[in-house]
């Protein structure tokens, strides 16, 4: 995960490694980077706690939540482009993937809480907004205990909008990030580890 300091000889004669990164350091820019990870995180769940949610209308929640669909895809090959121009980018994929999977998470959340408060009883029960939260997250993550149900044909399938679109974050965006790092560090004239 964290990508050797150059030698000497990748060094160029002001002793940086290539992109202008300083010699060494690995740790502190593995923190800097897990750190921002986290902040954008953190940002995003409390923006969900936040904002207003409440009182908005069902073809607003939609489009609402087809834009951020697309933000999402966006932010994944805008990632890509930055992974693979990144002096690090086995460090930037793992930002990469770590904001844009909050941000997706976090976004479903929102359309469950949403299609609750719209159509109540869409779910085996009341959903607030740290149940929608946890029902996102035992979705994505297959655990699904089975305490809270999506019920209504609505409720049913924004869950397998998330299911299916779990499956193309873990596949097709995994696969995305691991090639643009593989094009980031042939860039810089590093092999890319064997398949």
């Amino acid at each position: 995960m964290n990508d050797p300091a150059p030698s000497r000889s990748e060094r160029g004669p002001s002793g940086r490694a290539p992109g202008g990164m300083p010699p060494g350091g690995g740790r502190r820019v593995a923190a800097v980077v897990l750190a921002r990870a986290v902040g954008v995180t953190t940002l995003l769940v409390a923006a969900y706690y936040l904002l207003p949610l409440e009182g908005r209308r069902t073809g607003a929640a939609t489009a609402l939540f087809a834009i951020g669909l697309l933000a999402v895809a966006v932010l994944l090959v805008w990632q890509a482009r930055a992974i693979a121009h990144s002096p690090r980018p086995r460090l930037r994929a793992v930002e990469a993937l770590g904001t844009t999977l909050a941000l997706y998470l976090v976004l479903f959340a929102v359309a469950y809480y949403l299609l609750e408060r719209s159509s109540p009883g869409s779910f085996s029960e009341p959903l607030s907004r740290t149940d929608a939260l946890y029902f996102t997250l035992t979705t994505f993550t297959t655990v699904g205990y089975g305490d809270i149900t999506a019920v209504s044909p609505p409720g049913r399938v924004v869950t397998m909008l998330q299911m299916l679109g779990g499956l193309l974050l873990v596949g097709v965006a995994a696969r995305i990030l691991a090639a643009a790092v593989q094009a980031g560090l042939r860039r810089q004239g590093r092999p890319p580890p064997p398949e």
